[in-house]
Order: C-alpha cells, then sequence, then structure tokens
C-alpha cells in the first residue's frame, strides 16, 4: 500500500490533493463529496477586504451618498449584492462545515491591506477554522508606490494575522515579487506557515465594439503549472515553511511533478469543475498506479527529488535555461529549414 500522507501547515493529511478556493465548496454536500473523494483538505471560498468594509453600514452609506453627482464614485466597490456570504453566514458556514467533515478545513481571507484582518482572523479561528490563507490579490496602478511599501505592507499584514491566532497561517502570493526568495524568507519570519504559489490573476478583456472593459475568467490550464513548479524547486530546501502549489494542476502527472519539485501539497479547483468532484479519486488512483510501478512506497521519498537543491545541474532552474531553451528553438528552426 503506497503511502501518500504528507503535512502542511503542521496538519496531517491523508493525501497531496487540497481543493483549493472554490465555489464548489460553498455547500456542505459538496465537501463531504470531495473528502469521500480523496480530497485531505478543503480551503473554502474567501472573505473579500471589500466585502467586510461594505458590511458596515455607516460606510455604505458614506459610498452611496453623492453617486449621483460623481458617476465615478458608482465603480469604486463592488455592490454588497455581488458577495454570496455576508460576514456572519461565513462564519456560520465554517462551522458547519468543521462540524461534519473529518478532514480540515481552511479558511480564505482575501485582500491587501491590514485593516480590520486581525479581529476577521480571530474570528474566522472561534469558528473551528484548521487554519487560514491569506490570499493576497493586490495591484498597484499607483506610479508613487515602490514595490518595497507593497512588501512591507503584506509583511504587516502577515505579521499582525500571525499574532493574533493560534492556527497557522499561509499566505498565497502573485508571481509578480522581483525577489521571491527573499520575501518568503521574510514571510516565515512575520509567522506564516506556509506559502501558495501561486494566485492566479483574472486580466479584464476589451469590448471593442461597446468600448467596455469587463471581467473575464478562464479555467487553469496544465500549461500554468510550469512557473509554480520553477519557483517551488527554488524554493525548497531553503525554508522551514511548506510550500502549496495552486494552479494547473489537473492530472495524477501534475501532482507527482509538484512533489517532485518539494510542495507538500497540490491545489485544485479548476480540474473539480471541468472534471466534476469525483476526479480526485482518480487522480489519486493513477497516482498510486504510477508509484507503485516506479516502485515508491511514499511520496516522502520523493518530494523535492528534482528541486534545484538536488539536482546535478542548477542551469535550468536559472538564466542558463533561458540561454538553451532560444538557441535549442533556433537550431531546431535552421535544421528544419534545410
Amino acid at each position: 500500500m503506497i503511502d501518500l500522507s504528507t503535512q502542511y501547515l503542521g496538519l496531517n493529511l491523508k493525501g497531496p490533493i487540497v481543493v483549493s478556493s472554490t465555489p464548489l465548496s460553498e455547500t456542505v454536500e459538496n465537501i463531504r463529496r470531495m473528502e469521500e473523494a480523496g480530497a485531505s483538505a478543503v480551503v473554502l471560498t474567501s472573505l473579500f477586504e471589500e466585502q467586510l468594509a461594505l458590511e458596515s453600514k455607516a460606510l455604505d452609506e458614506d459610498l452611496s451618498r453623492g453617486t449621483e453627482s460623481f458617476a465615478e464614485s458608482l465603480g469604486y466597490l463592488p455592490d454588497f449584492n455581488d458577495y454570496r456570504m455576508t460576514h456572519e453566514s461565513y462564519l456560520g458556514f465554517l462551522h458547519r462545515a468543521r462540524s461534519v467533515s473529518g478532514i480540515p478545513i481552511l479558511a480564505s481571507l482575501n485582500g491587501a491591506t491590514s485593516g480590520g484582518w486581525v479581529r476577521y482572523a480571530k474570528d474566522i479561528e472561534e469558528a473551528g477554522a484548521d487554519a487560514i490563507e491569506l490570499n493576497t490579490y493586490a495591484l498597484t496602478t499607483d506610479p508613487a508606490q515602490t514595490s518595497a511599501e507593497i512588501e512591507l505592507q503584506l509583511l504587516e499584514l502577515v505579521d499582525g494575522v500571525c499574532r493574533a491566532v493560534r492556527v497557522p497561517v499561509a499566505v498565497k502570493l502573485s508571481p509578480s515579487f522581483t525577489s521571491l526568495p527573499h520575501l518568503a524568507a521574510r514571510l516565515e519570519e512575520a509567522g506564516a506557515r506556509g506559502i501558495v504559489l501561486f494566485n492566479r490573476f483574472y486580466q479584464p478583456d476589451f469590448d471593442i465594439e461597446t468600448l467596455e472593459v469587463r471581467p473575464t475568467l478562464h479555467f487553469s490550464t496544465p500549461s500554468e503549472l510550469l512557473p509554480r513548479l520553477h519557483w517551488a524547486a527554488i524554493l525548497f530546501g531553503h525554508l522551514n515553511i511548506d510550500i502549496a502549489i495552486s494552479g494547473g494542476v489537473h492530472s495524477a502527472e501534475d501532482v507527482l511533478k509538484g512533489i517532485m519539485a518539494g510542495a507538500s501539497v497540490t491545489m485544485m479547483a479548476s480540474a473539480l469543475h471541468i472534471h466534476g468532484i469525483e476526479h480526485i479519486g482518480r487522480v489519486l488512483a493513477d497516482m498510486n498506479y504510477w508509484l507503485e510501478k516506479h516502485e515508491y512506497t511514499s511520496l516522502s521519498e520523493m518530494r523535492g527529488s528534482l528541486s534545484r537543491r538536488f539536482v546535478p545541474d542548477t542551469s535550468p532552474y536559472d538564466r542558463g535555461n533561458y540561454i538553451k531553451t532560444l538557441s535549442s528553438y533556433s537550431l531546431r528552426q535552421t535544421v528544419a529549414a534545410f
């Protein structure tokens, strides 16, 4: 019997597949199905910073006043009805999900500033969350704001939450930080127990007929896995915090690659929307087959085996990969021309 167990954020998990934040986990029945299919933990949908702000009646009224005169203020924040859950309903659902589930339930806070995060993190802990994922989705449009200021803001947020709660905290990052190894080390110092690679940016699309900018959502594809593997392999062995890979995980091969890069767990969402929740069981069965065929007895035997720390040639993770890739492509094209 292959041992698929792993540890993430100090939690003992039965396998390496965690359900990432998705609307699929907004019902207790679906969470039960995820557990039955083989998910080792579930990250609930996010509680948004803007949502918490709008729940303040006074702020909501202030935002509404004057919108007749200043049309641009209408788009400052989403309409309150756009959110599926209020703060109280989120905590209630978290408590119910935790009470009926035999696997860890992680709550998700989505935002970019400290604000009232500490208080809400405490509420989430009291509602029964086994861990908290800080989903730090921030887009900087102010040219006066420096990268150092952005990182400091993130570190202050993480430090405040980690000091306020006893449950482990993971930080979901974007891939756009200029020195990810340095930032990851500082997040560890701030108290984070894990990092999640990476947040997916949802860029707007342009409608050239109506001259409108519209939000778009596309499911991930396996090709998105590559930068996550790259950075997990670079970070593995240089941190004492866990690494999770999220984005582009669709198959057993994707999960195995993530573990070989150094991840403790891989997170799946888009694949479940495409193939159904039971897809988790099929992926685990394929993993077992591959591991048995290659004579592994556990996941721990292979973790980090393809990380930068353990491969004999580190050039694929450095500038050498850039040079080799472009050079080999040019050579192939030249040979084909003859």
